[in-house]
């Protein structure tokens, strides 16, 4: 698969004069925290330091940026309601450790893609240094009504490969979730894949077979398993069980609402390290509060139980990925490294991205500085603090 270009590639790279080396902190290694510096220059970490800045981080555990692929608005804000808000709510993501995204628009009209695409492809402002933008997700319009949740039935369509092309051709997105059991799904998830474009199943009613042989051809990630598919039985495992046993990646929302602790843990067995991967799923009371707030098709009331719409359904998340990650480490069996990884390597991967996702010479300095308890004390993208608490 060809990878798509990363939306800011180029004009975003700093050049922080000088060297940074950040101190005292336990940077995450492969399998463990490993108590060692690093330093980084012109945005890039790098080998040796020189004549060099010091920061003190003792005891601070020092990551790779955080990378969400799912995230449909915060700080007041919603994506597909509002898609030119998409560049406000970057700027502010390093607050939560995020120094990449994937702008995410549920099922809409044509003319709110459109202008998603235009948003990301021509409107990122002149002195933007927030969280990097790797193109758009978009999940929906090619879903199945009978597993909609949060998304409009009005806006439902059938997958369409002319439109499945002019996406690729905008070369602004990154992610198609689609359900494989519908008209055609197989022909467009095929132009999207060939376009570098990950594929994900979700909002989907397919059986096992089905889900299978999607997930064995061009459809590489799995949207927020367990919500809105087909689940697991004992006779017939659904796309839950197809995911299971393939050997694709992912997604999950960790908030305790989305999945039950437990099913968190069983989810992480058949998973493990190499193929969770850990999005926020977020909406735009994230970093706000409690109260009513804009999501796709209608106003969303947040409470003690997540956001809900009038039917009471979930619609997103105010969950971070730092909380994420320290749920799927108190939950299940994963130490806090391989959680971690989850919010930073495996979408990496997934991606296809070989510069960021890891604290190796020569990738972004995309950092995210946390405490014990995975707050986000500071953060670093490309080399310039962005969020220092």
């Amino acid at each position: 698969m060809t990878g798509v270009p990363l939306v800011d590639s180029g004009r975003s790279r700093p050049h922080t004069p000088g060297v940074t080396t950040l101190r005292g902190g336990r940077l995450v290694a492969d399998t463990d925290l490993e108590l060692a510096e690093i330093h980084f220059e012109r945005g890039l970490i790098s080998e040796t330091a020189g004549d060099t800045e010091v920061i003190d981080v003792d005891g601070l555990i020092v990551a790779p940026g955080l990378i969400d692929i799912q995230i449909n608005g915060a700080f007041g804000h919603d994506f597909t309601h509002d898609p030119t808000t998409i560049w406000e709510v970057g700027e502010r993501l390093p607050e939560l450790g995020v120094t990449s995204f994937v702008p995410t628009v549920v099922t809409s009209p044509g003319e709110v893609t459109d202008l998603a695409i235009e948003v990301v492809a021509h409107r990122r402002p002149d002195h933007y240094r927030g969280a990097a933008v790797l193109g758009l997700h978009f999940e929906g319009p090619w879903i199945s009504p009978e597993m909609n949740g949060a998304h409009n039935l009005g806006h439902i369509v059938a997958p369409d490969a002319d439109v499945a092309r002019r996406w690729v051709g905008s070369g602004m997105v990154r992610i198609v979730t689609l359900a494989p059991e519908l008209p055609d799904a197989d022909v467009v998830a095929q132009i999207l894949h060939d376009g570098g474009v990950v594929v994900s199943l979700g909002h989907s009613t397919a059986g096992y077979d089905t889900a299978r042989r999607a997930l064995a051809g061009p459809v590489s990630l799995v949207t927020h398993l367990f919500n809105q598919m087909t689940p697991f039985g004992h006779r017939d495992p659904g796309a839950v069980g197809a995911a299971l046993v393939s050997d694709r990646h992912s997604a999950l929302v960790a908030d305790g609402i989305h999945v039950a602790p437990a099913t968190l843990a069983v989810a992480w067995v058949a998973l493990g390290s190499d193929r969770t991967i850990l999005v926020s799923d977020a909406m735009a009371a994230l970093g706000l509060g409690p109260g009513v707030y804009a999501f796709g098709a209608g106003p969303i009331t947040v409470g003690d139980e997540g956001p809900r719409t009038a039917e009471d359904r979930l619609a997103g998340s105010v969950l971070t990925l730092p909380q994420a990650a320290m749920n799927l480490a108190t939950w299940t069996s994963a130490s806090l490294v391989e959680s971690l990884h989850c919010v930073s390597r495996n979408p990496a991967r997934l991606l296809g991205l070989t510069d960021r996702g890891a604290l190796d010479t020569g990738r972004r300095a995309d950092l995210a500085l946390l405490n014990d308890r995975f707050e986000v004390i500071m953060t670093f993208v490309g080399g310039r603090m962005r969020s220092k608490r």
